[in-house]
């Protein structure tokens, strides 16, 4: 989730040292039971509907009981459960792992593998289906349980568009053509100040808001597969060129807005999963379609911005932490999550297991059918410096147009080989 859900992942957090004593198993059994500690983010709707989901569960399991609180306040809540692993006191849980942070817990040895426990991978395919691949690290263990998406489209401000002469309610913004004229003529018009307005700060992770999905959608691939970064081939050049020939006309401003510029009507549209529903549902009159592809044909996939369930090395109880795992994912808890939170719960074939909620909620079930076709962060070694290697050379040759842009991203695809090997 960009806005309350994004942790941000220092890289110092990330790549601490895999020989620090707190992330080491202790000789912990996954079949010991007892009471633990979980941790989950500090949105309120997740908050409320974690409280309600311990509730349930200690009042079955009196001599299991789970202690619940969001996680602790930092820098980042990456950076504190990196800290957590290494002092030996992480919980046992923490509902709210993002996929780009695993490669670093695990290589802290913090992460406990899920695929150990009896059925453990069974019970995760049969969740998942077909997307569960993509969250396998490279010794081929599962140390995440995939658990929630907000599969992105682009959102638009219908009231803008037809300020500025535009059908709002079919807009033209299926292909990387359409696309450029319609920002064009919504910049044109004033009817904003910007087409669209992602970050154009050089964090990594805000590669995820505006390069990715076009990424995604046009290629259906990660940013990296099989060891080899994938974003200097010619479909991952047109959608970088796409992004530059923005900037370079200002349909999409290279400086920072403090704030949220499509909630406060400076950007006519913006890159978002469905938690934005409920974020913009009363200010902004909004529609939302898929990411544009080059030619306009059906994307071949979407940005999951996906976060995880983690179990953790310090962890005394695992036999109970697993089937609390199970428990916060069972069939119940995500209809209940879904019901709470309008995040996608990792599930095949959402729409038929919640009919009615998506006969209720039918704004959602587009989000739903995205999230069929999700596309993650790369399970890779080294996966923020990959992340942040890509992004520099992304700021550089698309948001401020410096330098050849086939070279600069076939050299930072070099550098981003090696760091997936493990170099």
């Amino acid at each position: 989730m960009k806005k309350a859900l994004l942790a941000v992942l220092p890289v110092a957090a990330l790549t601490l040292s895999a020989c620090g004593n707190g992330g080491s198993d202790s000789g912990a059994s996954n079949e010991a039971r007892g009471p633990i500690t979980i941790w989950y983010s500090n949105n309120a709707q997740e908050v409320a509907w974690g409280k309600k989901m311990v509730a349930d569960w200690n009042a079955a399991h009196p001599t299991e009981k789970v202690t619940a609180q969001e996680i602790p306040a930092g820098k980042s809540s990456e950076e504190v459960i990196g800290a957590a692993i290494t002092a030996g006191n992480a919980p046992c849980l923490v509902l709210n792992t993002a996929p780009a942070a695993v490669p670093g817990f695990e290589k802290q040895g913090g992460l406990v593998p899920l695929d150990a426990f009896p059925g453990g991978k069974k019970y995760l395919q049969d969740r998942v289906g077909s997307r569960l691949s993509q969250y396998a690290s490279p010794d081929g263990k599962y140390y995440q349980m995939p658990w929630k998406s907000n599969p992105v489209m682009i959102f638009y401000n219908k009231d803008l568009f037809k300020k500025a002469g535009l059908d709002p309610e079919n807009p033209k913004l299926s292909n990387y053509k359409d696309f450029l004229d319609t920002s064009r003529k919504l910049v044109d018009a004033k009817a904003a100040k910007a087409a669209i307005w992602p970050a154009p700060s050089s964090e990594f992770y805000q590669s995820w808001f505006d390069y990715y999905p076009m990424f995604t959608a046009q290629t259906g691939k990660q940013l990296v597969e099989d060891g080899k970064a994938q974003f200097a081939s010619s479909d991952g050049i047109k959608a970088a060129q796409l992004w530059k020939t923005m900037y370079a006309e200002g349909l999409a401003p290279n400086e920072k807005y403090n704030g949220d510029a499509f909630a406060d009507g400076k950007a006519a549209m913006a890159t978002v999963g469905p938690w934005a529903i409920s974020v913009y549902g009363d200010k902004v009159k909004w529609g939302a379609v898929p990411v544009p592809t080059s030619d306009g044909s059906a994307g071949k996939g979407t940005f999951s911005d996906e976060k995880s369930i983690g179990m953790y090395t310090s962890c005394k109880n695992r036999g109970t932490a697993w089937d609390v795992l199970k428990f916060a994912t069972s069939t119940e808890q995500d209809g209940k999550l879904l019901e709470a939170t309008g995040q996608m719960p990792m599930r095949t074939d959402l729409t038929s297991a919640y009919p009615a909620y998506f006969a209720s909620h039918q704004e959602y079930e587009v989000f739903a059918q995205q999230a069929e076709h999700t596309i993650e962060a790369p399970n890779v070694p080294n996966s923020v410096e990959v992340w942040q290697t890509f992004r520099d050379a992304y700021t550089k040759a698309v948001i401020f147009g410096k330098g050849d842009l086939t070279a600069t991203l076939k050299s930072a695809a070099a550098k981003v080989d090696e760091l997936a090997q493990g170099q």
